[in-house]
């Protein structure tokens, strides 16, 4: 299949985890060279098996091109998405809602702890780390919000803007803490996704920078071969997942499972 026949393919009517993430090329346009994100979306399907649905171009990340990126989605057959696994983009979980009102949205922890520390001084960053674990470490959600009492009780003062980060983003955040510890493994980060673009940045290391869109699409569709060439068997223990995804979307996944 060629790339734009792969590219505008149909997908099937629902996936059970959708990673939405960005990673960023430089590209030669009238005569100089720009930053151009790519946008990787990556599902995982109804038998427990990867798939990357698409590759997207804009000259920046953002969340009105998300929208048009989901949009997409939609037009291609997906109907419906039980959770969405994304950065911390501002906009991102409402242009999500906008298109797929029912699906669940996660902000990737690792973003949020990233994006946290760069405002922590290096002499803290050790012992804010340490209190800073049991918040998304913890058990259930409520002992998670017993540690983040306790995080801003201690650091509240000196870094206000990481605690009110926590606080304003928390719904989304702490989505995982409702589920059991093999889908809070898939769902917590946007790792899978990651993955991807790590063996995107191995194909293109020798590359400074790409002549025009189209040829940096094509190396990167060559990746995507061989990449998925690996992705023969399903995530570990996926038919308990999908129970009890079964449970918790109840009547969403009933016509798909023969329930």
């Amino acid at each position: 299949m060629r790339f734009n026949e792969w590219r505008c393919r149909p997908l099937a009517e629902v996936y059970p985890i959708v990673w939405l993430d960005a990673i960023h090329y430089k590209v030669k346009e009238s005569g100089r060279y720009v930053s151009k994100a790519i946008y990787t979306i990556l599902g995982l399907d109804l038998e427990g098996q990867k798939e990357l649905l698409g590759l997207y171009i804009s000259e920046n990340e953002g969340a009105n091109y998300w929208l048009s990126v989901l949009t997409d989605l939609h037009n291609r057959g997906v109907k419906d998405i039980l959770i969405a696994c994304v950065d911390g983009l501002t906009g991102f979980p409402e242009a999500i809602a906008s298109i797929y009102p029912q699906t669940e949205t996660q902000l990737c922890v690792i973003h949020q702890i990233r994006n946290s520390m760069k405002y922590v001084a290096s002499k803290h960053q050790k012992a804010f780390m340490a209190d800073l674990k049991p918040v998304y470490r913890a058990a259930t959600k409520l002992e998670a919000e017993v540690a983040l009492d306790e995080l801003e009780a201690k650091w509240g003062t000196q870094y206000p803007i990481v605690i009110t980060s926590w606080r304003k983003k928390w719904d989304n955040l702490s989505l995982y803490f409702q589920y059991p510890e093999s889908i809070r493994k898939a769902i917590y980060t946007t790792n899978a996704v990651e993955a991807v673009h790590r063996q995107f940045r191995k194909l293109t290391k020798s590359k400074g920078a790409f002549p025009n869109e189209n040829s940096l699409l094509k190396l990167l569709y060559a990746g995507i071969l061989n990449a998925t060439e690996k992705w023969t068997m399903p995530v570990n223990n996926w038919s308990l997942a999908l129970s009890q995804f079964a449970i918790h979307f109840e009547g969403r996944l009933d016509s798909k499972l023969d329930i």
